[in-house]
C-alpha cells in the first residue's frame, strides 16, 4: 500500500503508470474507488487523467493565475473610469459596460465591484421601482422602435412649468418633449406631432388613418392595424374626448394603465424620475426659456452618451437605430478575448517558479 498521496503534480508518465494500475486492478474486479484508496490518489483526480488520456494531454501546462487576476493597467483604467463617470452611471454594473463602450477594459460586473471594494470606493445607492402585473398590450403592436410609445407629464416646480414628454417603450429613447404651464390635450397633441414628424411617421400615420376611417380600436383585428399604441395612465388630458379624437385622426391607439398603479407605466416614470435625480439642477431652474433650453441639451445627452440599463448598457440611440446589438456581441468579444490574454500574462509572469519545468513544484 502506498504510504503518501500522489503529489499534486506529476510527469505525464507517472500518471501513465497510475492510470494502467488502475485499469489492472478494475480488470481484476476491483472498484474503482477502492484501487484510488490504496493507491493514495483521489477518484476525482483519476477521473480527470482518463478524459485526458483519450485526447492524448496527460502533460500539464503551466500553471498560470486566475482569470479573474486583472492586470495593473486594467485596475488602474477602472478606478479612472470610476472617478470620471461614478456619480453618473452609480452602478459597478453599468460601469463595467461603460468600460467596454469606451474601449477601456472589458470586465465583468462582479470584478469591477471587487476592485471598488478593495479601494474604498462605493456609489450613491438609487430606489428600484416595485414590481406590478399589467394589462397585456394588442398582438398587433410588435415590440420593436416607433411600435409602442409611452408619454406622461412632469412638473417643475420652481419654474412653473409642465413637461409632457414621449418616450419609446422598446428603445427608450426620448422622442419630444413639450413644456407649459397648462397640462391639457392640446399639450398631448403637439407632443404627438412632434414626434411623428421627428421619426417620420406622420405621413404614414395620415394614410393609416385615412384607411382606418374613424375607427382606431386596438381590440379588434380586421387586417388593419393602427401604425402604433400609445401607453399612458388615466390622467385628464390622456383621456379627452379631443386627445382621442386626435389620436384617431393618426391612427394611434390608446392603452390606459390601471388607475393609481403607476407601476402599469414604469418606463416613463422611471425616465422622469432620472431625469431630476442625474439632472437636479432642472429642479432649480426658475426661468420656463432657460428650462426648454436645459431640457433640449438634457435630451441630447441622455439619449446619446447615458448607458440604459434596461437594453443592455447601450445608449437609446444606441437601440432605436439598430446599433445596439452589436455592441452588446462586441462586449461578450472583448471580455472572452480580454480572459485569454489575463491567462497567457500571468502564465508567463508567476515568480513562485524556481523550477517551472519541474513536475512537482507547485
Amino acid at each position: 500500500m502506498v504510504n503518501a498521496p500522489v503529489p499534486a503534480r506529476v510527469e505525464a508518465s507517472v500518471k501513465g503508470v497510475l492510470l494502467g494500475l488502475v485499469d489492472h486492478a478494475i480488470e481484476a474486479g476491483w472498484s474503482l474507488s477502492k484501487a484510488c484508496h490504496l493507491l493514495g490518489i483521489s477518484t476525482r483526480r483519476v477521473q480527470r487523467w482518463v478524459t485526458r488520456r483519450h485526447v492524448q494531454q496527460l502533460v500539464d501546462a503551466r500553471p498560470g493565475g486566475s482569470v479573474n487576476a486583472l492586470l495593473p493597467e486594467e485596475i488602474t483604467a477602472i478606478l479612472g473610469l470610476f472617478d470620471t463617470w461614478g456619480e453618473k452611471d452609480r452602478s459597478h454594473r453599468r460601469l463595467a459596460h461603460r468600460g467596454s463602450y469606451t474601449n477601456t477594459f472589458w470586465a465583468s460586473p462582479s470584478t469591477v465591484r471587487r476592485v471598488l471594494h478593495e479601494a474604498d470606493l462605493h456609489f450613491r445607492p438609487q430606489p428600484r421601482p416595485g414590481k406590478s402585473k399589467r394589462r397585456p398590450f394588442p398582438d398587433w403592436a410588435s415590440y420593436t422602435p416607433n411600435s409602442i410609445w409611452i408619454f406622461d407629464s412632469t412638473h417643475f416646480p420652481a419654474a412653473g412649468m409642465t413637461v409632457l414628454i414621449i418616450e419609446d417603450l422598446v428603445s427608450r429613447k426620448w422622442l419630444t418633449h413639450v413644456v407649459s404651464a397648462e397640462e391639457t390635450h392640446t399639450q398631448v397633441r403637439l407632443g404627438f406631432e412632434n414626434a411623428l414628424a421627428a421619426e417620420g411617421l406622420l405621413q404614414q400615420a395620415l394614410e393609416r388613418a385615412e384607411q382606418l376611417g374613424a375607427r382606431v380600436d386596438p381590440d379588434i383585428d380586421d387586417g388593419l392595424s393602427p401604425i402604433l399604441l400609445a401607453v399612458s395612465d388615466n390622467g385628464s388630458p390622456m383621456i379627452a374626448n379631443n386627445t382621442r379624437k386626435f389620436m384617431a385622426l393618426v391612427a394611434i391607439a390608446q392603452h390606459f394603465g390601471r388607475p393609481c398603479t403607476p407601476t402599469d407605466q414604469s418606463w416613463i416614470e422611471s425616465l422622469n424620475g432620472t431625469i431630476k435625480m442625474d439632472y437636479p439642477h432642472l429642479l432649480a431652474i426658475t426661468d420656463p426659456a432657460t428650462l426648454r433650453a436645459e431640457l433640449d441639451i438634457t435630451q441630447i445627452d441622455y439619449n446619446t452618451t447615458r448607458l440604459h440599463s434596461s437594453i443592455g448598457y447601450v445608449t437609446p440611440e444606441d437601440e432605436h437605430t439598430g446599433r445596439g446589438k452589436a455592441i452588446r456581441q462586441a462586449r461578450r468579444d472583448g471580455l472572452e478575448r480580454a480572459r485569454d490574454q489575463r491567462l497567457a500574462y500571468h502564465r508567463s509572469h508567476r515568480n513562485n517558479q524556481p523550477n517551472p519545468e519541474g513536475p512537482d513544484v507547485v
